[in-house]
């Protein structure tokens, strides 16, 4: 029985980490379609906002400006040969999602249209790297979001290690929006809900009019 009790518990696992390889490539190939919304989108949004907010009666300030959407279009640009090759995956694997955060937030801070914090709480460690470019991506969702309907100002990203579990927060002192069934529209909230499902995680989605948004995702830690 002893042997027989093995055999099944080495079969289990093999089918999890199967059913785990399957999970992860599938998530890979819809990351394929949702690159350009993820990734260039928040770019060309934000260069669009730079040239809504451009003021032409400051000629300094207008070359900045305009200099930086370039930068940021041909970023763009850079970024749609790069879906090809490794879907930016390269930035995880090379620097881990912490230093891939901090990356992100400094391209955003440097529009001077938000202020952005990332905290980061307990003792970071690596995940999984198709793990943290799955987090990445909601981060980049969430963000896109905020840009696209919150009208924010203000941004907070929050990082909570645990030793069983993984915490990220991001809050926003955008329009806000009715919560509650039903009120979700668009892609993003169930892009995030999604991703979020693939690493058996959940994202909790907060809002009222007038109060901003918080967004919690929660994801939890194999032992082994």
């Amino acid at each position: 029985f002893y042997l027989k009790d093995l055999q099944e518990l080495k079969a289990f696992h093999e089918n999890e980490k199967l059913q785990s390889q399957v999970e992860i490539q599938e998530q890979t190939f819809e990351n394929i379609s949702r690159e350009i919304h993820d990734n260039i989108g928040q770019k060309l949004t934000l260069a669009k906002l730079h040239l809504n907010t451009l003021r032409l009666d400051n000629k300094e300030n207008a070359t900045i400006r305009i200099n930086e959407t370039v930068s940021m279009i041909s970023e763009a640009i850079n970024d749609l040969s790069d879906i090809s090759r490794s879907m930016s995956s390269e930035i995880i694997l090379q620097n881990g999602l912490i230093k891939a955060l901090e990356f992100e937030v400094a391209q955003l801070n440097k529009s001077s249209l938000y202020k952005i914090n990332l905290l980061v709480n307990g003792d970071p460690f690596f995940l999984d790297s198709q793990k943290e470019l799955v987090l990445f991506r909601i981060v980049q969702e969430a963000l896109n979001n905020i840009m696209k309907h919150a009208a924010a100002k203000k941004i907070e990203i929050t990082m909570n290690y645990f030793s069983d579990h993984v915490e990220m927060h991001i809050k926003d002192d955008g329009l806000g929006f009715v919560n509650g069934p039903g009120c979700f529209k668009g892609t993003g909230i169930a892009n995030m809900n999604r991703r979020a499902g693939i690493l058996k995680g959940h994202c909790i989605v907060t809002s009222n009019p007038g109060e901003g948004t918080q967004i919690k995702i929660e994801i939890p830690i194999n032992e082994n």
